[in-house]
């Protein structure tokens, strides 16, 4: 169950791409790889920060409509009472 990929099989790999993209070409691919790679870092710490600050927002949001419910439902009935007190006077 050891190692998928072993040092043989990592050299084997890296003499394929050598020899599919000329050892010219190289420093050009190991360039862009690393932009790509940098790149992507960024993306995940950006949606990670992401997550965290939506994380935060529903509690804050959940606890106001919370008491916006409460305060609905008491305002409704105070309502429907006094205006059941008008039809009687």
């Amino acid at each position: 169950m050891g190692n998928a990929f072993g040092w043989p099989h990592l050299l084997i790999i890296l003499a394929v791409i050598l020899l599919l993209f000329g050892a010219a070409k190289l420093p050009a691919l190991a360039k862009s790889l690393g932009q790509s790679a940098r790149v992507f870092k960024g993306e995940m710490k950006a949606m990670k920060d992401d997550d965290s600050k939506d994380a935060a927002k529903p509690d804050v949001a959940a606890s106001e409509a919370a008491d916006s419910s409460s305060t609905d439902s008491a305002g409704s009935s105070q309502a429907a009472s006094s205006s059941g007190r008008d039809s009687t006077a």
